[in-house]
């Protein structure tokens, strides 16, 4: 196999464009998009059939062997967590502590801790009934209320592990999965304050009054304490955390430090969440922990699909040797993470998926690092998160979430691209920006 830059250029373009079109346009499962888009590639540069096959099983393998249990685990606390309650819990002691008038930060700020370990489009089905009252309660328009919390969700779900795209992301690219998090923290931040105070803006411009609620989730009531609802989600976060700032080596660190390594690793860490959660509920049937634990595995099993395939397809865009390619043709090292940036927002908005779209770039930069001049593991991080700010852009028709909050809303169609996608493209700028930011103390 020897093919020209020209050859290789033509086949990611066809391969990418098989991806957003058997996935936007034929509603096809992005494994099959994805797994086709291997075949695409891999016979327009002449690889034989044979060696495609055995290099989409290595990218395959390998990219389970990094996330596969990280995924199950982090789907099993959030499915968990739905159950009992404690998204409820948290959402109304927020709300206590801010206030009636200020409700839409509360569910901004709930949004964004439930979505730590919760998908966005789940989180807000869940939280759904809980704004909707609030939004009666209050008087505040549906339009503010809604998008408040839906970005809130969306700003984790973008940038930070266990999160599908961005465990990917960073398997793909190399990233410490507990820097990541604490970092893409900061960074998510400012995105989930800029799609707050967006949805303030836009919405009170908007007359929603007369705007029906399609489904309304019912709320969840629970005597769970306040701690006991905080301690699932907080446990792996600092477990994670702190492991990924333990600078001494093992065979030299003292018994405790020992202890924190391992219970840092991100298996770990979320087994303690799913654990946590599980105690802190009374009561529990067996038929009941079966029933969850069962539909997160089969939650789960169709992300790592996803993943797989888009492993896959890495593996065969590194067979082409693309990076070498890109490094001899464009002056790739002055655009650094301005490139995976645009390539995730590109993505992104063409086909809807954000998991798809970091996945799929996540494989053709990774090859590029080099040329990219991201070859520390700052920039590398720096990297990973771009194309979670890529990712964020630009939501609208062809994004499953979008019809999730506006049928659980009862937004309409324009009020939800002038207020919510809108929203997303401010956060994908805020985050990009952020990352420049935070580049200066690296």
């Amino acid at each position: 196999m020897n093919a020209s830059f020209v050859q290789v250029i033509i086949c990611l373009v066809t391969g990418i464009a098989a991806i957003i079109l058997l996935t936007a346009r034929f509603r096809v499962h992005a494994f099959f998009a994805l797994f086709i888009a291997c075949f695409i590639v891999g016979l327009g540069v002449q690889m034989p059939v044979a060696e495609i096959i055995t290099t989409a099983k290595q990218g395959f393998g390998n990219i389970m062997q990094s996330l596969g249990l990280i995924i199950v685990l982090g789907t099993t606390l959030g499915v968990i967590l739905e159950h009992t309650g404690a998204t409820h819990v948290m959402a109304e002691y927020i709300l206590r502590k801010t206030g009636q008038r200020n409700a839409p930060a509360a569910m901004s700020i709930t949004g964004f801790i439930t979505g730590l370990p919760i998908f966005c489009d789940s989180g807000y089905i869940v939280l759904s009934g809980l704004n909707q009252s609030l939004a009666k309660r209050t008087g505040i328009p549906v339009a503010i209320m809604s998008v408040s919390l839906a970005t809130g969700l969306y700003a984790v779900h973008c940038l930070i592990p266990p999160h599908p795209g961005a465990s990917a992301a960073a398997a793909n690219i190399g990233v410490d999965f507990g820097k990541l998090i604490v970092t893409g923290i900061i960074v998510a931040i400012p995105a989930a304050v800029a799609g707050y105070y967006w949805a303030k803006y836009a919405g009170k411009k908007i007359d929603s009054s007369n705007q029906q609620v399609e489904a309304e989730a019912k709320p969840v009531t629970t005597k769970m304490p306040v701690f006991f609802a905080f301690l699932p989600v907080i446990i792996p976060i600092l477990l994670i955390a702190v492991k990924s700032f333990l600078s001494i080596e093992t065979k030299q660190a003292s018994a405790i430090v020992n202890i924190f390594s391992s219970a840092g690793d991100p298996v770990i860490a979320l087994s303690a969440g799913v654990v946590s959660a599980l105690l802190v509920s009374r009561a529990w049937k067996k038929e009941v922990v079966g029933k969850l634990l069962q539909e997160a595995a089969e939650k789960s099993g169709s992300i790592l699909v996803i993943i797989g395939a888009g492993g896959a397809f890495g593996a065969i865009l590194a067979a082409t040797h693309i990076g070498e390619h890109f490094s001899n043709a464009l002056p790739l090292q002055q655009m650094g993470i301005l490139f995976p940036f645009l390539l995730t927002f590109i993505l992104k908005t063409a086909q809807g998926s954000s998991t798809v779209a970091i996945i799929t770039a996540s494989s053709i930069v990774a090859p590029l690092l080099p040329a990219l001049g991201l070859t520390t593991e700052h920039s590398k991080l720096l990297c990973v998160l771009s194309m979670g700010a890529g990712s964020m852009m630009i939501s609208h028709a062809n994004d499953a979430y979008f019809w999730v909050i506006a049928k659980f809303s009862g937004l309409e169609m324009k009020t939800m691209l002038k207020t919510y996608s809108i929203a997303t493209l401010v956060m994908g700028l805020v985050s990009l920006g952020m990352l420049y930011i935070v580049s200066l103390f690296m």
